[in-house]
């Protein structure tokens, strides 16, 4: 069966109502490496903290302790992050699907395109806001400088 033009015009225009959405998941998932890099280094200076822990003494444990502390709560805030966007990955290219059925199919589609559009970016906002905690978490945990206390004889007054 060959499609007649009208068929060719709606497919066509479906594609270009796509195209906003493909480079929405284009954002998306710079997005998700992003986050998926951070929560790879939290991971490493986590397992880097807890293979010292034999060797540090009882001050520095409770340094750690208090380290390893805020790097579960960053993991925890990267993995929601992730799975929000990775959420919001999946609605869009619900979007994109539904809105192919209905340029090919002639349904009337378009209230469930919205309602996937905004929920969406529902998810996406909300793994934004995640990661913007996680950063925050991470700037002010941060400590920069040597630590406290004399560390050897060339330091003291």
């Amino acid at each position: 069966m060959v499609p007649s033009d009208t068929d060719v015009t709606q497919i066509v225009h479906a594609i270009q109502l796509s195209v906003a959405p493909v480079f929405l998941l284009t954002g998306i998932a710079a997005l998700l490496g992003v986050m998926a890099t951070r929560l790879a280094r939290v991971i490493d200076r986590a397992r880097h903290l807890e293979g010292a822990w034999k060797l540090l003494d009882a001050r520095e444990r409770e340094d750690a302790r208090a380290e390893l502390h805020v790097l579960s709560e960053r993991a925890r805030l990267s993995s929601w992050s992730i799975n929000a966007c990775a959420m919001a990955a999946l609605l869009v290219c619900l979007v994109i699907a539904t809105l192919f059925i209905d340029a090919y199919a002639g349904t009337r589609l378009r209230g469930s395109v919205a309602a996937l559009f905004i929920l969406s970016m529902a998810a996406l906002i909300g793994g934004v806001m995640c990661f913007l905690r996680e950063v925050y978490l991470a700037t002010h945990s941060l400590r920069i400088g040597p630590p406290p206390g004399p560390t050897g004889p060339s330091e003291r007054p």
